[in-house]
């Protein structure tokens, strides 16, 4: 059990990004094609984070060429490089899940005043 513990810390970000529910971000992801790698940013609304530590993730849905899509990222995982928060969402719930039978301006979120 204490190796397990001890692998986990080591994978584990110094400092894991910032954001929440209902928040737009710009996730930037490693992408590798054949011997090539590049990064390729996934824009969207954050549907819902789960779990804690090691193991945690979040899921981001955008709508593309008229379709929802939706991608779920491990926040310690190598391949995210970056989120940044384009603006942040007024929720008053953990889990989004309401916006995938939503269309147009109904599946917007309010913005956060500061």
């Amino acid at each position: 059990m204490d190796i397990i513990k001890k692998i986990q810390l080591e994978n584990m970000k110094a400092e894991p990004p910032k954001f929440s529910v209902g928040d737009t971000v710009k996730v930037h992801v490693k992408v590798i094609e054949g011997k090539k790698e590049r990064i390729q940013i996934f824009e969207g609304i954050v549907l819902k984070r789960q779990n804690g530590g090691v193991g945690e993730t979040f899921t981001v849905r955008k709508i593309s060429s008229g379709f929802g899509v939706e991608r779920t990222f491990l926040i310690h995982s190598p391949k995210i490089e970056k989120v940044d928060v384009v603006r942040r969402g007024k929720v008053r719930r953990a889990k989004l899940n309401y916006l995938r039978d939503r269309v147009g301006k109904s599946a917007k979120v309010k913005e956060k005043r500061a």
